[in-house]
């Protein structure tokens, strides 16, 4: 007989959860209500309230400077000196590796001496061919001469053929005398666009910061050997003010985050880890333009000011993006909220102090509370804590942080 009793004890038991609902001790079979003589459970509660409810996108992501550039020597030469330390923050423009200025001041020195030298053959060529084009201008009139003295019979042809072959010949001298000068204008170009680039390869020797940003490490110093353009950079600048945040989402959510941003900017909040209570708040400002179709997701990048400098690149953190806020959205705190075989339900509070287990439609999440759909208005008294020692109609007594003798809210 105690067996038997035994076994239907644990029935009743199993039958309570599986559906979702506590069952306690002496609950009446009609009303499940609690029986005589048993204590009211202690539970806390919460009143459903109305919020504005922001709702959110997560994911984790990883920490990339805003721009970041490897410094490279754009000449070959010995480095002489190094005007930073590792770890400086250095402004754009600012003089970071002198090399080796003299065999590039000597290249400059050469290229100058080459345009003046041109430019003198210019001017010696234009002499020259102003000379030719006076002697032909000579040698026309005279042949205009010996023309009519010829007709006359006064000179010879043969010494009127000579006369027009000279003319001839000055003439040619003329056409010569103006092509050197052009040839030597060209060389005056060629010599001058030598004088820039050595004056270009000599302002090379004086590396500057292209960026505003923090240096890292060292990877060279003075007196070292560097090479043009080599594999190996001096050392990279990371700008880290403002920075950004990459991170993904789901695919899922892909349509929802470009609506969203095609209507104004998406606030990002990036929490780091230790220091979860002060997240640094930036904007979202890039959407990748492709889908990873491997893992299902896609790629978004915030930016943050990061005045105080908090985000360092390479850092994960969990980005937080908020997509759209309810207004006035009804809302109880998260632990409210219980699953059972029928679905989701909450304890409500009566005024009778005892309760009821309301079926509800949970909605999103967001900062600790759950947004109700239906089966929770307002005001409604919900139970936090303690819902594994109750039942449907269970007498309760309200502890914590509630008045022990408050009442609670409508019934609905």
């Amino acid at each position: 007989m105690v067996d038997s009793l035994f076994r239907a004890s644990a029935l009743v038991m199993l039958v309570c959860g599986a559906l979702g609902v506590g069952c306690s001790k002496g609950a009446g079979p009609a009303d499940g209500r609690a029986g005589a003589g048993v204590p009211p459970a202690a539970v806390r509660v919460a009143a459903a309230e109305t919020r504005r409810v922001p709702i959110h996108l997560q994911g984790v992501g990883a920490v990339e400077p805003y721009r970041s550039v490897s410094v490279r020597s754009q000449v070959s030469g010995e480095l002489q000196e190094v005007l930073f330390a590792e770890g400086d923050r250095v402004a754009k423009g600012q003089l970071l590796f002198r090399i080796d200025p003299r065999p590039f001041e000597a290249a400059l020195r050469q290229a100058r001496a080459n345009e003046a030298r041109s430019r003198a053959l210019v001017e010696q060529a234009k002499a020259n061919a102003a000379e030719s084009r006076a002697k032909a201008d000579n040698a026309r009139t005279s042949f205009e001469r010996d023309k009519a003295l010829r007709d006359r019979g006064s000179l010879s042809q043969e010494e009127f053929d000579a006369a027009r072959t000279n003319v001839e010949m000055l003439a040619a001298a003329v056409v010569a005398d103006e092509a050197t000068v052009k040839s030597n204008v060209e060389s005056i170009r060629s010599a001058e666009a030598a004088v820039a680039d050595a004056e270009l390869m000599l302002g090379y020797c004086a590396i500057r910061a292209p960026i505003d940003g923090k240096t890292g490490s060292l990877l060279v110093h003075p007196g070292n050997l560097v090479r043009a353009n080599d594999v190996q950079a001096l050392v990279v600048i990371n700008q880290i003010a403002p920075a950004q945040v990459s991170f993904t989402l789901p695919e899922k959510s892909f349509g929802e985050v470009v609506s969203r941003m095609a209507h104004g900017a998406l606030e990002t909040r990036a929490f780091i880890p230790g220091q979860e209570d002060h997240p640094a708040i930036g904007v979202l400002t890039f959407i990748d333009n492709a889908v990873d179709r491997a893992a299902g997701v896609f790629r978004l990048k915030a930016t943050f000011p990061n005045e105080d400098e908090r985000l360092w690149p390479g850092q994960f953190v969990h980005a937080v993006m908020t997509v759209a806020v309810l207004e006035g959205a009804t809302a109880v705190p998260a632990q409210a909220v219980q699953t059972g075989q029928s679905g989701t339900f909450v304890y409500l509070v009566k005024s009778d102090m005892t309760v009821e287990a309301r079926s509800v439609v949970a909605g999103e999440r967001s900062e600790g509370f759950l947004v109700i759909k239906d089966g929770v208005r307002p005001g409604d008294q919900v139970v936090i804590d303690g819902q594994l020692r109750l039942a449907p109609g269970a007498k309760v007594k309200i502890i914590g942080d509630a008045d022990p003798d408050a009442t609670a809210g409508s019934t609905g």
